[in-house]
């Protein structure tokens, strides 16, 4: 990705959500685009008009970090906002991003480095689906609960379960995610933090292209430059077994692991969906030998 094209966007994307009302500026004048001016961007940053504009250009490299944090208050990015910027920052000045340095899954075959300890962490969780994602959105390996919650993403086999490839080219998530429009923009979001962290990641643009080039939705998603992070949070899923259920959510990093993350959806104890989980976790278990979601061959990359 050109970190120039990046750093641009995101700071134009950032400046056109915001009005002068909003900053505390008067607003004056015909305004040919929505938001603010540059230079009312470089008047709240404290710059002057020719440096904010050098910015925008994505001309980003060597910005001192009082200058990238007059540009975080200037422009009101929340905490994943201003990471993503620093990331991007970094990017341009050649420095690993997010004070690590990943390290690339082990194995022919893609997958986290081949711990049994990793398994036997995941299969410990009986009580809620667990399973571990990698930067672009492969579902790597789920425990026993897990694998029969996400059997709509899972499927027959094939590539590596993808939760992007599966949000938008596939129209059963509809079905599986009442809040479809929602999930569309946290994986989005998701994907811009992670292509901000490793700007030269080939996987993850090659997955971009893919999916840029089959759904519209997407394209128009990945335009906004709108970033997160996972966390925490409560989610809505129509299982095709069990029906619906209300799950919330912890998400986990991998530290051995870098780049990878642990999730696991619980439901309250107690709830119609603890007793639906429950219920999936009675049906899936006589046909559960492994809860390895990755029998197939590698992602494409």
């Amino acid at each position: 990705m050109d970190n120039r094209q990046e750093v641009s966007e995101f700071l134009t994307t950032r400046r056109a959500r915001l009005t002068p009302e909003q900053v505390g500026l008067p607003s004056t004048g015909t305004r040919r685009v929505p938001g603010l001016r540059r230079s009312e961007v470089a008047t709240l940053a404290g710059l002057s008009v020719e440096y904010y504009a050098r910015l925008e250009r994505g001309q980003v490299a060597g910005a001192s970090s009082s200058v990238l944090d007059a540009l975080v208050r200037a422009l009101q990015l929340d905490d994943t906002e201003r990471a993503h910027l620093l990331d991007l920052a970094r990017a341009a000045d050649g420095i690993p991003t997010s004070g690590r340095q990943r390290r690339r899954p082990a194995g022919a075959a893609g997958r986290p480095a081949s711990r049994l300890s990793l398994q036997w962490a995941l299969e410990a969780i009986t009580d809620g689906v667990a399973f571990i994602r990698d930067p672009h959105q492969n579902l790597l390996a789920t425990n026993a609960l897990g694998k029969a919650f996400y059997s709509p993403v899972i499927g027959d086999g094939g590539r590596v379960p993808n939760l992007a490839r599966f949000q938008f080219l596939d129209e059963a998530s509809r079905d599986f995610y009442p809040d479809w429009d929602l999930f569309a923009e946290m994986c989005v979001g998701i994907m811009r933090t992670e292509a901000g962290r490793d700007p030269h990641d080939r996987g993850l643009q090659d997955l971009v292209g893919e999916l840029s080039t089959h759904s519209e939705t997407f394209r128009r998603l990945w335009a906004a430059h709108d970033v997160r992070t996972h966390g925490a949070g409560t989610k809505r899923f129509h299982h095709p077994v069990v029906g619906e259920l209300t799950l919330v959510y912890e998400e986990l990093a991998v530290t051995a692991e870098p780049g990878l993350v642990v999730l696991v959806y619980t439901a309250e104890p107690g709830s119609p969906s603890a007793e639906r989980l429950q219920l999936l976790a009675s049906w899936a278990a006589p046909s559960s030998r492994t809860s390895d979601a990755t029998a197939g061959p590698a992602p494409e990359r």
